[in-house]
């Protein structure tokens, strides 16, 4: 059974190569919007996280028509720490569409979904996007991607890959490197003819749940591609778990919806092939099978690749907790970190012996990032440690993740970058000079990464570009030093006064500005020669009737560097906690008495 009028496609890309851009042209020229429609720009980043960052976080599903075609699309993260949304989604696709820059071409991430594409046995269509920069490389960048293909052991059909030359701002595509063209009709042509209609078999129902909604009013909301038979609205089914977990569930199908350019359009039936959300489903997770309720026949689902860097999250216990925050409680964390599992397949959450604390892991930093702030904006307060790799034994030995780290910096950076990857154990594998700037690929372990991002911008004077992707697990490779710098530590409770942060100022640089609730180990600032030092921030001018000439100028600060939550996630050390509740980001010692901080780690030095 073959829909020939149909095609399910994904677009894959490295972060920033103009997915989401290109999509949005793909729904003006496919006719989703009406000709005198106002239409943002990006209008697939639908969360405000995704707007804010230029990110795509979570993959989203839409449609356009091409003539009597229908194409099924599929936005999915360019980001590594979102590599989870890539693999579950291309289960639903028969090919992918592969974008890449035309200055930049295949960078880490290119590498890392390419490879799962591949793996499925998927049709790829290149698209080199961004043809109208002033320094694309049309020529080069198709040879770096059949370098790439010949690599990944491709076969000899994908070794032969259509390319097509893109603009996704202006809308355009042609065949040729020479050629500008006008609109994306060359696009949708080589979709049409060289993409797979979906094939489904006669027979009963088989559905792979691919990803998980929710809403409100009908519970959880099942989105996948049926394999196999057809699906009706009231059917009675049943869920099953391939790896047998969990025993079947029987369901009956309340709602059928259907992707009609950004909507979601109901219906009473869908066949083999379509793409399609349900509802009635309650209990249903990422990688189940819905089927006929007379026929049990689970799918197997991929294999996603498992988590790398681990927090803790914890209730808040700081001397300011509970002021803040709508949901304070371990146990309106413990509802909410477990709920995000449900959608997002690469996050583990686990208890731990107290009961107020929760060992989270996911894909990296930014991973984490994006569900801390997610959490603060929704009302969470709460306390994170610092992230920490997931170690391995293998063979009696301790091996660590190590990530594949490109970077793309001016000649005059080359010689810092280099000595900041010795100090981390970066390995250099390979080096190539891009007219005025210099591409260099090292495998580092992914310790070796924390902090640093804000490091390389400084050593780069704001113009290196810096992308990793997880490469494997290795042998242990020996301590690095996280932090070279110590903290300033708040003496006491109370408003930090200009007075006192005049002072203080003098050991490092603030992170605070007059006026702001500090208590007893709150940090404060930074101190640049390394160690914690404690500083009476709230400490104000004791008042005279004695003047003196000059004694009572206006005190000079330093302005303060305020942190931002992946900053604070790049500084605090493994005795400190970053407070988190919807108004502020707070940096604090988990032992708050400095006496008691004097005897449990005196004489040690920061570490991961």
């Amino acid at each position: 059974m073959i829909n020939a009028s149909l095609r399910n496609i994904a677009i894959i890309a490295h972060v920033d190569h103009g997915k989401t851009t290109l999509v949005d042209q793909m729904l003006k020229q496919g006719g989703v919007f009406r000709a005198n429609q106002q239409v943002e720009e990006r209008v697939m980043d639908s969360n405000d996280l995704e707007r804010e960052r230029g990110i795509t976080i979570l993959a989203k599903n839409t449609s356009v028509k091409y003539g009597n075609y229908k194409i099924n699309v599929v936005d999915t993260p360019g980001h590594a720490d979102f590599g989870g949304e890539v693999e579950r989604v291309l289960k639903m696709v028969n090919g992918v569409l592969l974008i890449v820059d035309a200055f930049e071409g295949p960078m880490p991430q290119t590498r890392f979904v390419l490879s799962k594409a591949l793996e499925l046995d998927l049709k790829v269509i290149v698209v080199i996007n961004k043809i109208d920069r002033p320094d694309a490389r049309l020529n080069e960048i198709g040879d770096e991607v059949l370098e790439l293909l010949l690599e990944l052991d491709a076969t000899s059909e994908q070794l032969d890959s259509p390319i097509v030359y893109c603009s996704g701002r202006q809308g355009s595509a042609s065949l040729s490197p020479n050629e500008k063209g006008t609109d994306l009709v060359p696009l949708f042509e080589t979709i049409v003819r060289y993409i797979d209609p979906p094939a489904g078999a006669e027979g009963p129902l088989q559905m792979l749940v691919s990803s998980v909604d929710y809403s409100d009013y009908v519970g959880r909301i099942a989105i996948g591609r049926i394999e196999r038979g057809s699906i009706r609205l009231n059917q009675q089914a049943v869920i099953c778990d391939y790896y047998g977990n969990r025993p079947p569930q029987k369901v009956k199908i309340s709602a059928i919806f259907q992707f009609e350019g950004l909507a979601r359009v109901q219906v009473d039936k869908a066949s083999a092939g379509d793409v399609v959300c349900v509802s009635g489903v309650e209990g249903v997770t990422i990688g189940d099978t819905v089927c006929d309720a007379d026929a049990p026949e689970p799918l197997p689902f991929v294999k996603i690749s498992e988590p790398s860097v681990e927090m803790t999250f914890a209730v808040n216990d700081s001397p300011f907790a509970g002021k803040e925050g709508k949901f304070v409680t371990s146990r309106h964390l413990r509802d909410r970190l477990y709920k995000e599992t449900l959608k997002d397949v690469a996050l583990r959450v686990s208890d731990t012996m107290s009961s107020d604390a929760f060992k989270v892991c996911g894909r990296g930093e930014m991973h984490l990032s994006i569900l801390i702030e997610n959490m603060r904006r929704d009302g969470y307060e709460f306390q994170v440690s610092m992230p920490r790799v997931l170690y391995k034994e293998v063979g009696g030995k301790r091996h660590e993740p190590v990530d594949r780290l490109v970077v793309d910096v001016p000649e005059a950076s080359v010689g810092v970058v280099m000595n900041k990857m010795g100090v981390r154990k970066g390995e250099l594998i390979h080096m190539n000079p891009h007219g005025d700037r210099m591409r260099m690929e090292f495998k580092i372990p992914a310790r070796g990464l924390f902090g640093y991002k804000s490091g390389f911008l400084t050593d780069t004077k704001g113009e290196g570009i810096i992308n990793s992707v997880f490469l494997g697990y290795e042998e242990y490779k020996g301590d690095i030093e996280r932090r070279a710098t110590g903290s300033l530590v708040a003496h006491e409770s109370g408003d930090a006064a200009p007075y006192g942060l005049f002072y203080a100022q003098e050991r490092g640089d603030l992170f605070i500005v007059p006026g702001v609730p500090v208590y007893e180990g709150m940090v404060v600032g930074e101190n640049p020669k390394g160690g914690d030092v404690v500083v009476n921030v709230c400490k104000r001018k004791h008042l005279t009737n004695m003047r003196a000439s000059g004694s009572d100028d206006a005190l000079r600060l330093s302005p303060p560097r305020l942190m931002s939550l992946e900053e604070a996630l790049e500084f605090i050390a493994d005795d400190e906690y970053i407070e988190v509740t919807p108004k502020s980001i707070r940096i604090r010692k988990i032992v708050l008495n400095a006496g008691m901080r004097a005897k449990n780690r005196a004489g040690t030095v920061s570490r991961v």
